[in-house]
């Protein structure tokens, strides 16, 4: 899982610091708890290209079905 969890967060590198923060966040703080189903639609998300991925997460565009849930989940505030 460790070397999954590596490859997950070089894959959340976008080169755009916003983005980064977020995904490497939910990598390294929620991942490993969530469901199989959101681990897998995560992956999945990783392949949209930048400025979507960055609309999702900020709100600009409206995320697909599949992936609105995980979208709050990773634009969570921190508690």
């Amino acid at each position: 899982m460790c070397g999954e969890l590596g490859k997950l967060k070089w894959r959340c590198r976008r080169g755009i610091k916003e983005l980064d923060v977020l995904l490497t966040r939910y990598v390294e703080r929620r991942f490993s708890s969530a469901s199989r189903v959101e681990q897998e639609a995560f992956s999945e998300l990783l392949e949209s290209q930048d400025p979507l991925l960055y609309a999702y997460c900020f709100g600009s565009e409206t995320p697909p079905a599949q992936f609105a849930a995980l979208i709050e989940r990773i634009t969570a505030p921190e508690r």
